[in-house]
């Protein structure tokens, strides 16, 4: 048995049982994978998986269990790679941060200033992407971290932890009337047209669930990726913003004027998440308490071991 046999059915099962894909993400030949697959089958003495001629298509009840088990090995190899070249390579490595753009643009940076001058011989890597992007990031290993609002506490393959609670606010540009009309309504947001999040990003689940319970529907003018793009647009006079209110700074944001929708809308919150059972190095955990101070080393320790939140805000 051989750990890249392990590799092949694993990567095998993450693409859907295309043997021609996982060659190509494996660099490999489809022959050489399913010659491999073949050898290892026949080692154990169980099919791993189900064919029809000679396409996979599923999984065999002792394949789910051999699966389960080559996730752990090579997950387990790969922490003893990162263990040893912790204490080979000092302080040293390279670190990879996977975030959404609101994370990214404005919680991240004097994180990031503060943890490069305190390891400067770590290459740290910014990924942005959509929060299911960062997920699958990093439960492929693709990052070693991951910081989102939406969709992290739904991979079981993670540990997740939360942040901090944050409210969306309402930007209108100056002088608009809603400014004038008292306190701010859901009622009142539904006669102008609205610019958002896309709707796999910061909190939008929760915009939507808001005027479903007022059995209202918005008049969603345009959606966007970040936050900076929607107040382009509000600032172009195209509709009301509704962002998070970490994105709005009055000096930056001249000429639009924020209204707190917290009372509108449900809170959310941002969670780090881990891939289960990875190996955190010392610089891991130095950039996670720097961007959230009360996840100290101790309370990820529990976490990982326990599986699931230590923490709740």
């Amino acid at each position: 048995m051989k750990l890249q046999q392990l590799r092949y059915i694993v990567e095998i099962q993450r693409q859907g049982l295309n043997v021609s894909e996982a060659a190509e993400s494996l660099y490999t030949s489809q022959p050489g994978i399913s010659k491999q697959v073949k050898l290892l089958e026949d080692e154990l003495g169980i099919a791993i998986f189900e064919r029809s001629g000679k396409r996979f298509t599923g999984v065999t009840e002792p394949g789910k269990a051999v699966l389960a088990i080559a996730e752990r090995i090579l997950r387990e190899a790969e922490n003893l790679k990162r263990a040893s070249a912790e204490y080979a390579a000092g302080d040293s490595g390279r670190l990879v941060l996977a975030a959404t753009h609101t994370q990214a643009r404005y919680a991240l940076p004097l994180v990031v200033r503060d943890f490069v001058a305190q390891h400067p011989h770590v290459r740290l890597e910014l990924h942005q992407g959509s929060p299911t992007q960062i997920a699958e990031w990093v439960v492929a290993g693709e990052a070693d971290l991951g910081i989102a609002t939406e969709a992290l506490d739904q991979y079981p393959q993670l540990v997740t932890l939360p942040v901090r609670q944050w409210s969306h606010c309402v930007i209108a540009p100056e002088g608009h009337p809603i400014l004038a009309t008292g306190p701010l309504s859901l009622q009142e947001l539904v006669k102008w047209p609205l610019i958002t999040y896309d709707t796999a990003f910061t909190g939008r689940s929760r915009i939507n669930r808001a005027f479903e319970r007022i059995g209202s529907q918005p008049n969603i003018a345009l959606t966007a990726l970040d936050a900076d793009v929607i107040k382009t647009y509000v600032s172009l006079g195209l509709g009301l913003g509704i962002i998070s209110a970490l994105a709005f700074d009055a000096q930056r944001d001249a000429g639009l004027v924020a209204l707190d929708a917290g009372h509108l809308f449900e809170s959310n919150t941002t969670r780090l998440a881990l891939r289960r059972g990875s190996y955190l190095r010392r610089y891991d955990y130095d950039l996670i308490g720097l961007f959230a101070p009360h996840l100290d080393r101790r309370v990820v320790e529990m976490a990982m071991q326990g599986g699931g939140d230590a923490y709740q805000l």
